[in-house]
């Protein structure tokens, strides 16, 4: 096209603008029309749209909105104006289907004016309830064949029910260091892999005696547990960086073990020598007493590496205290552990009004042999030496 031909066509876009704003959409749709003569472009088809869809014409706007998206698939306002009309005209699954794939692409909310935050919002809202419909009538479906699974099972459907219907994702292993593959992402373990849980809960008591003596009169020795230099990105740490809201005492930390803190808790000590915690030198194992303030928020994170899963013991627990992994969320309870994949995003909370610890220590990933968990730890260490220690 040449200059002069370009000039015309955007002086007729112009116009046929100025005339929908007017709210004259006949005058802009004959400009349009002698605009399209010299090609068709993507403005001149969302002013068409919004032309046809003044004048009543639906199914036109419709159209006229699939030429735009035909030209620039990834138009955010081309997809929710389609998603509307879809809407409008009683195609609500469809609807669902066009403002979903709007919010994919979605610019920031910061970013959009008041009507378009609250067109996003209609959409969310529009996406939501038609999971939910979906979801109730799956779980309708299959109500008679629910009582054909143990409970384990039953609360494994029901998420990928939740995550089939779009309610939900599925949860994702994110470590900070090391994924390793084809091991799977499972946010709590089954306990029957681990049947040493069972001594590590009747212990309670004792480790609770060591740790309360501990706390009476030494608790300044629990340092912050997030502790960033000045300078470094905290994230969604800057609450609790160098804060004693979140503080610890370790008893192994990185491989290393803490002989003072265990001389003091002999018994917890030695009951930790005795369970298959995750030994790699330089790395593992960690077993910490960790204690978060009265309503304090551990933000959603991950940990560093697949290849280990982390056991937690409640020792104190003066209140409601809930701990979430991928999808599920759980509460704590005084003489029950639980092992799980901390590279699984996850996030805890004290709700009490008082002081909340538990143990943590980390053990290996039960998939992996003792072969490759020194092969494991040989290329660690190798990787540890290549970047300078």
């Amino acid at each position: 096209m040449n200059q002069s031909g370009g000039t015309a066509q955007d002086d007729l876009l112009r116009r046929a603008g100025e005339a929908l704003a007017r709210r004259d959409p006949q005058s802009a749709i004959g400009l349009l029309d002698q605009a399209d003569r010299m090609g068709p472009t993507h403005h001149g088809f969302l002013n068409r749209a919004l032309a046809l869809r003044m004048s009543g014409d639906l199914q036109g706007a419709m159209a006229a909105l699939d030429g735009a998206l035909g030209i620039e698939p990834y138009d955010f306002t081309a997809l929710l104006g389609k998603a509307a009309i879809l809407e409008q005209i009683g195609q609500a699954q469809a609807a669902a289907a066009v403002y979903r794939n709007a919010l994919k692409i979605a610019p920031p909310r910061e970013r959009c004016p008041p009507a378009l935050q609250a067109q996003m919002d209609h959409a969310d809202g529009v996406v939501r309830r038609h999971a939910e419909a979906l979801r109730d009538h799956m779980r309708a479906h299959a109500a008679a064949l629910r009582q054909t699974v143990d409970a384990a099972a039953l609360d494994r459907f029901d998420e990928g029910l939740e995550i089939f219907a779009g309610l939900k994702t599925a949860p994702t292993q994110e470590p900070l260091l090391l994924h390793y593959p084809r091991l799977p992402a499972i946010p709590f373990y089954d306990r029957a892999l681990f049947p040493w849980l069972e001594t590590l809960e009747a212990a309670t008591p004792v480790i609770r005696a060591e740790l309360e003596a501990m706390l009476a009169d030494s608790f300044d020795q629990f340092a912050p547990y997030v502790a960033y230099p000045k300078g470094a990105p905290v994230n969604q740490w800057g609450e609790l960086n160098h804060s004693r809201k979140w503080t610890s005492l370790w008893l192994w930390r990185d491989g290393a073990r803490q002989d003072a803190v265990c001389e003091r808790c002999p018994q917890t000590a030695a009951l930790l020598e005795s369970l298959p915690m995750c030994r790699q030198d330089g790395f593992a194992p960690t077993a910490v007493f960790s204690a978060l303030q009265p309503h304090t928020h551990i933000p959603a994170h991950t940990g560093s590496s697949n290849v280990r899963l982390l056991t937690h013991l409640p020792l104190i627990l003066p209140g409601p205290a809930r701990f979430r992994v991928g999808n599920t969320l759980r509460d704590w309870k005084m003489g029950e552990a639980w092992v799980f994949d901390d590279t699984i995003d996850h996030e805890a909370w004290n709700d009490a009004d008082e002081m909340r610890v538990i143990l943590i220590f980390d053990i290996w990933n039960p998939a992996l042999s003792e072969a490759e968990q020194t092969l494991i730890t040989a290329m660690m260490q190798a990787h540890r030496s290549f970047m300078g220690g």
